[in-house]
């Protein structure tokens, strides 16, 4: 991981983005090495700052935030939860933490990224644990939580994220973070592609998308208009009812009274054997292509629900429990960065035979996987048990 961090120069990013406003004996520890043992803590599972006692003894983890002080050792917990608190908090940090992490995305997209870019954009529910700044109860999720936005690519990484209160719409501040990224993509000339579900289902989000010429799959909620223009295929079909499902599509123009023009819906209808009532969805689009196939690339949607559901559980996206909502923000972009140099670890470091694990797996069977450190005047072995 350390290795993979260096060659997309990592550590200049952290210059060139961030400000050490520390004087004197506080800057013993350098700017770049607690933000790499915050993060790496994160891909380590070990997510509070309290987990900084013991890994500050820990000789691999030592050794990996920096080899100038490894016989220091690492940063110790009030001065990693000062460092995470305060000095990423104060102005133009936190904003610094968005481009380092935009920035590092970059640097393997400007290698090797398809001329066509998928977007996913989606929203998720981040408990709180007592009276946290800003959060609030939402009747979505039914608990008092704080309503994470997130925008990520059809390789998984996540490209922005946005924390916000708990009781603001799943779509609130969509554009802040889509339309600067259909720009950027834009400008290298790419072809840009939206997937989202019924939450981002307005009116202000298919007018913006077409007028960037923006290819888009959206699921809409149903009504009575809708299931009218599909009325003939929601007869269960005559006989006995087969054990696989059947499936209908149909795709038609139709104008909801918002909408300034018609758009095109797909409606897909599924009956399923022991089921009174068909499954019925529909998505608006504009992508040229036939129903099933607009079907079958929105249905692709659900991997970025598999995305987040990695950030919460290897990283610990959720894992906000400061009072102030700026420290939450900078502990989650620390969880962000942690997630995306996870995911390009896998993408492009791991053997074929084991990129397709999820970032847990990874986490418990190599990166808390017991080891023994051997050190030697130029060099430093560390040896895995047989097998790893």
């Amino acid at each position: 991981m350390r290795e993979l961090d260096e060659r997309l120069r990592f550590g200049e990013l952290i210059e060139q983005h961030l400000t050490d406003s520390r004087r004197g004996k506080n800057t013993q520890v350098p700017l770049a090495d607690l933000l790499r043992q915050s993060i790496y803590s994160h891909l380590a599972g070990c997510e509070d700052v309290n987990d900084a006692e013991r890994l500050a003894q820990d000789p691999t983890f030592r050794l990996i935030g920096s080899e100038k002080i490894w016989e220091r050792g690492a940063a110790l917990t009030l001065r990693l939860q000062s460092f995470e608190t305060e000095m990423l908090t104060v102005e133009g940090n936190l904003a610094g933490l968005a481009r380092i992490n935009l920035k590092l995305i970059g640097k393997v997209q400007a290698v090797d990224s398809p001329q066509r870019v998928v977007l996913d954009m989606d929203s998720t529910e981040i408990p709180v644990y007592g009276q946290q700044e800003q959060s609030a109860y939402n009747g979505h999720f039914e608990s008092t939580c704080y309503h994470l936005l997130l925008l990520f690519n059809r390789e998984g990484d996540c490209l922005a994220a946005k924390l916000r209160p708990g009781n603001v719409h799943s779509a609130d501040g969509w554009e802040e973070l889509l339309l600067p990224e259909i720009e950027r993509q834009q400008k290298q000339g790419k072809e840009v592609v939206v997937r989202a579900d019924a939450a981002f289902a307005k009116p202000e989000v298919y007018e913006a998308l077409e007028e960037r010429s923006v290819k888009y799959a959206i699921r809409i909620p149903a009504n009575d208009n809708l299931e009218r223009d599909i009325a003939e295929l929601l007869t269960r079909p005559v006989g006995r009812p087969s054990h696989k499902p059947v499936v209908w599509y149909k795709g038609f123009l139709y104008q909801a009274a918002s909408w300034k023009s018609a758009r095109w819906v797909v409606a897909k209808i599924e009956f399923h054997a022991g089921e009174l009532f068909p499954r019925v969805g529909f998505i608006v689009t504009n992508l040229e292509t036939d129903s099933r196939g607009v079907v079958r690339f929105y249905d692709k949607r659900g991997t970025a629900e598999q995305w987040i559901k990695e950030g919460k559980q290897a990283v610990k996206m959720t894992r906000l429990s400061c009072h102030r909502f700026r420290s939450n923000e900078a502990r989650l972009w620390l969880s962000v960065i942690g997630y995306n140099l996870g995911n390009l670890w896998r993408r492009l470091v791991l053997p074929r035979r084991i990129d397709h694990w999820s970032l847990t797996s990874l986490q418990q069977r190599l990166v808390k996987t017991g080891g023994r450190l051997v050190k030697h005047a130029r060099y430093n072995w560390l040896f895995w048990p047989k097998g790893i």
